[in-house]
């Protein structure tokens, strides 16, 4: 358990982990069904709010736990899109960020799970902050709690891991907070309301595979060359594509799910003839689509080396790119810019001072 000022901390414990905290401080087992209801489904902060706890328990938690990991520090609101970023702070001064993405039937919460990332992806601004630390399963089930309390819980349908951080690289967290997200008493996020996206670790995947969460998978592929993948994703030099695709087809066999390919468009890198047929001969090896992303810049992190020389391919060419895919009989989707003038889009995630 996690503990801040001596408190025991209780947001981030699951069911079972509640019930046994409960019992072991003398109380019934079902009490933890009652917090696990308060802070997940009433998103609840304060043992007071808890009416059907009696006050004296009430005020024996107040004086030996916590229910906050996280403080909203600010947000910032897209003028042309109405994307919402929101900017946290941990208890030991780190700063993370969440947004949520709104579309026409759905509003996705894209949440970290790292402070800052250690792969360094080279399109990719949360990679130039560097790495401080993983994320504890109460601070990403804070960045839920806290958002869908200031923008209404009602109103946010979907979540990513798709925010700082890689998430099987905090393969724990990932999954414990996958699964109070998904917990009947938390009430409104099922599993295909939930994806879990990836840069390749392969071993992880497998075993996300083997866990039963079913969760949907997003694989952040970006080139179907091994050489390229090798210069703007360094992670691909310890798990080859090779090694991914074999872990991903064992993901879309095991769970019966479709892996979504990310592709992020990059002018005369990966947006040639051969990439297309490339992509052909690999989306027809597994059950999949593919998610073409406009490269949204980083230049507000002041990039060096070949993230200084990326340059978006033009939208008239990604138009042209998905044709050729939906022609060879690929599920392709062109994901629209969001939140880019607020730094707030896919790859932008990122924080100067940590």
């Amino acid at each position: 358990m996690i503990q801040t000022d001596k408190k025991i901390n209780l947001k981030g414990l699951t069911l079972p982990e509640l019930q046994e905290y409960f019992v072991s401080i003398g109380e019934p087992k079902f009490r933890g069904e009652q917090i696990f209801n308060w802070m997940y489904n009433h998103l609840s902060f304060d043992f007071s709010e808890m009416q059907n706890v009696s006050k004296e328990l009430r005020q024996k938690l107040s004086a030996v736990c916590s229910l906050q990991t996280l403080s909203l520090t600010a947000t910032q609101d897209s003028p042309t899109t109405a994307t919402k970023k929101y900017l946290f702070a941990t208890h030991d001064n780190k700063k993370i960020e969440s947004v949520v993405i709104p579309e026409k039937d759905r509003n996705t919460l894209c949440i970290s799970t790292q402070v800052g990332c250690p792969l360094d992806c080279k399109f990719c601004a949360t990679g130039l902050m560097g790495y401080k630390r993983n994320l504890t399963p109460g601070e990403v089930v804070d960045q839920y709690l806290l958002t869908a309390k200031e923008y209404g819980k009602e109103n946010i349908t979907n979540i990513v891991y798709m925010g700082m951080g890689e998430p099987l690289l905090n393969y724990e967290t990932t999954i414990k907070s996958a699964e109070i997200f998904t917990h009947e008493l938390t009430k409104g996020l099922s599993r295909t309301r939930i994806t879990v996206s990836t840069a390749g670790i392969a071993p992880k995947i497998r075993e996300l595979a083997d866990h039963g969460l079913r969760v949907k998978l997003a694989f952040s592929l970006h080139s179907a060359f091994e050489d390229i993948r090798n210069k703007i994703m360094p992670i691909n030099k310890k798990y080859s594509l090779k090694e991914n695709t074999e872990a991903l087809k064992y993901y879309a066999k095991k769970t019966k799910t479709r892996i979504t390919f990310e592709y992020t468009m990059l002018k005369g890198l990966n947006d040639r003839d051969e990439d297309v047929k490339a992509l052909t001969k690999l989306c027809s090896s597994l059950p999949s689509k593919i998610n073409v992303i406009p490269f949204n810049s980083i230049k507000h992190m002041n990039p060096g080396g070949i993230s200084a020389h990326l340059e978006p391919t033009s939208h008239e060419n990604i138009h042209q790119f998905a044709d050729k895919l939906r022609n060879n009989n690929i599920t392709v989707m062109i994901r629209q810019t969001q939140g880019d003038d607020i730094a707030a889009a896919c790859g932008q995630l990122a924080v100067k001072s940590l």
